[in-house]
């Protein structure tokens, strides 16, 4: 019931800033993912002695690097935000994502989230004057900074508790 009284606010969305820094740092959490996975493979590879697998992978064609990357970043994104409601880069500027009423979004908005993302251009859309891409559009999500929604919502509920 408390949850229908609170509505994200401007002031609580992550600015500008912290959206690019959190495109950029997940950006480069997946390249480092993306070439740890394949040298693992190679590595893997060669321990059980299977060259023509880690010759596959050392003369993959860019297609197939393209496919592989975007593979791994669908991942990264859907399973962080899915399972902890944030990325590396969010845990690092203290930001979350939220439905509108400040509660958890369910698996499908985080797989449409993910889904918008690979969008073309999709990484300048939070650039306007109300920081919210069309990732976060989209999947009716918002991207809001942890700190200040835990102040709210604990200042809400105490509210609430001093009333009844």
């Amino acid at each position: 019931m408390e949850n229908e009284k609170f509505v994200i606010t401007d002031n609580l969305l992550a600015t500008q800033f912290q959206r690019f820094l959190n495109w950029f740092v997940d950006l480069i959490f997946i390249y480092i993912l993306i070439l740890s996975l394949g040298t693992t493979i190679i590595l893997i590879a060669l321990a059980i002695d299977n060259f023509a697998l880690s010759d596959w992978v050392k003369n993959m064609s860019k297609t197939e690097i393209g496919f592989y990357s975007l593979i791994i970043a669908f991942l990264y994104y859907c399973l962080t935000e899915m399972y902890f409601s944030r990325t590396i880069a969010k845990l690092i500027t203290h930001t979350t994502v939220v439905n509108s009423d400040g509660t958890k979004p369910s698996k499908q908005s985080f797989f449409i989230r993910t889904c918008c993302r690979f969008i073309p251009f999709e990484m300048f859309s939070f650039f306007g004057t109300v920081p919210r891409g069309w990732h976060d559009v989209f999947s009716k999500t918002y991207v809001v900074k942890k700190r200040e929604l835990l102040i709210i919502r604990r200042n809400q509920n105490k509210l609430i508790t001093d009333v009844v």
